[in-house]
Formats: structure tokens, C-alpha cells, sequence
């Protein structure tokens, strides 16, 4: 009897924990847009930053368009890094001092705040190298950021699709190269941009590392990797931290949810044309 009754309590509180999960998303999603709808429109997606102070009227598309070559420019930089990381640690990993090294590394990055990784980007950067605050200093420091994000996840993929083929391989006479390029890479694919398109969105919604790198309040569409860029958690953060327009950042703040999640949704729809 006792049994049974640890056994609903401890069901009672999963499915009450799960619903609570539930429940504080849609909360948040659904609060942000009621505060922020008063400036959706298609002008607001599409028109450039106006009014006094500037960006209290008018549109956030550079700011849109400035987090998404970001976002990607950041993910291509941390997934090569971070699948690289996976690869060796799976199928490289000797047990030998670099190997642990790498594996100490990956741990270590993912435990420092992002704060700290958009000012050793300033300093290294910008006030050592002498680079301009661009969209590719801003996308570096996001990279680096993800990439203990990736590595660990990609490295938990490889593990659980890629050690047969690997033992399987190596049995049969071929080598670790071509295993991991015609057979674990290409099985292990759909994972791998999940994994980087979540890494993605992660950097995507981060402030800090491009506070004092390549973020600007209000800019045009970044004609260069060397252009200072509009982007939309930089641009929630200005709005909120000056007080300029709580409706504006309400709706800026939807915006990037949407398109995080629209991120998330175009993940999902690649692993029902896999099924197919």
C-alpha cells in the first residue's frame, strides 16, 4: 500500500511539474505579446528605427536582419569547433593529457558567464588587434560561447549512434576517416543541426557577449562581417535600461520569441521528412 502511495505522489508531482513548466511558458509568451501588440504591425517588422529617442518609433528590421546573420554567422564558427571538439573526444579520445585537456576545456568554457566572453572579445579584438565593433567580432564571442554547448551534446550524439559503426568499422578493415564521414556524419546529421540550430538560438538571445563588441542602438543592415549591426536582445536591453518605450520592448522582446521558436519548428519539421 505504502508503495503505491509513494508511487502517485511521485507521478502526481512529475505531471505537475511538467504542467507547471507548461504552463510558465505559455504565460510568458502569451503576457509578452498582450503588453506588445499595440506596436505589431508591418511597419514594425519592416521599417527602420525613428522618433526621438531613436528607436522609439518606427521599425526593428535591421535589428531582425543584424540577429540573424549573427546568429548564423556564430553557429557556422561554434558548430565547426564544437562537432570538431565531439569528434575527437568520441573516436580520438587516447586518454592521453590533450585529451583531457580538450575535455577540461569544453567543461570550463561552458561554466564561465557570458559577460566575460564579450569582454575578452573587446580586448583581444578590438583594443589589441585594433578591429572595428562589427558583426564579426560580435559573432566570434557568441561562438565561443557555444561551443561547450554543442561539443557536450554532440559528443552525447556521436556516442549513442556512432560507437558501433566505429567498432563495426575498424573490425572490417576501414579506416576512422572514412568511417565518420560516410557513415557517422551523415547518420548522426539531422542531430547535429538540431543541436547547432538550439545552439543558434541560444547565442541568438544573448546580450552580454555583444555589449561592447559590434552592437549598436540603431545602425542600417550590415553591409560587411566589418559593419556594426542592430540586434534585438541589444535593442530590448536599451529600451528597457533607458525606460525609452515598455511597449516597444514588449514587442521587440515577442519578436525575437518568435523567431526562436520559429528556429525550433523548422528543427522539428526535418526530422518528419527523415521519417518519410
Amino acid at each position: 500500500m505504502n508503495r503505491k502511495i509513494e508511487k502517485y505522489i511521485i507521478k502526481f508531482i512529475c505531471c505537475f511539474l511538467g504542467i507547471l513548466t507548461v504552463g510558465i511558458t505559455l504565460f510568458l509568451f502569451i503576457y509578452i505579446f498582450y503588453k506588445g501588440k499595440s506596436v505589431m504591425s508591418l511597419k514594425f517588422l519592416s521599417g527602420y528605427p525613428e522618433g526621438l529617442p531613436l528607436g522609439t518609433a518606427g521599425g526593428i528590421y535591421p535589428a531582425i536582419i543584424g540577429s540573424l546573420m549573427s546568429g548564423i554567422l556564430s553557429a557556422l564558427i561554434g558548430g565547426l569547433i564544437g562537432i570538431g571538439a565531439a569528434l575527437y573526444l568520441s573516436f580520438y579520445n587516447n586518454k592521453n593529457i590533450f585529451a583531457r585537456l580538450v575535455k577540461l576545456s569544453v567543461l570550463g568554457l561552458s561554466g564561465i558567464p557570458s559577460i566575460l566572453f564579450g569582454l575578452v572579445a573587446y580586448v583581444f579584438l578590438i583594443f589589441l588587434l585594433g578591429m572595428p565593433r562589427c558583426i564579426l567580432c560580435s559573432s566570434i564571442a557568441i561562438s565561443v560561447m557555444m561551443i561547450p554547448f554543442i561539443a557536450i551534446r554532440a559528443k552525447k550524439i556521436f556516442d549513442e549512434k556512432g560507437k558501433e559503426y566505429m567498432k563495426s568499422s575498424m573490425a572490417l578493415g576501414i579506416s576512422r576517416e572514412y568511417a565518420i564521414v560516410k557513415l557517422i556524419i551523415p547518420d548522426s546529421l539531422l542531430d547535429l543541426i538540431s543541436t547547432v540550430a538550439l545552439a543558434m538560438t541560444f547565442g541568438m538571445g544573448a546580450t552580454a557577449p555583444i555589449l561592447y563588441t559590434g552592437a549598436v542602438m540603431v545602425a542600417g543592415i550590415p553591409k560587411s562581417l566589418t559593419s556594426p549591426y542592430m540586434s534585438l536582445p541589444y535593442h530590448l536591453y536599451m529600451l528597457v535600461n533607458n525606460g525609452f518605450s515598455l511597449d516597444y520592448a514588449y514587442g521587440t522582446a515577442f519578436v525575437l520569441l518568435a523567431i526562436l521558436l520559429i528556429i525550433h519548428f523548422l528543427t522539428k519539421i526535418l526530422y518528419v521528412f527523415k521519417r518519410k
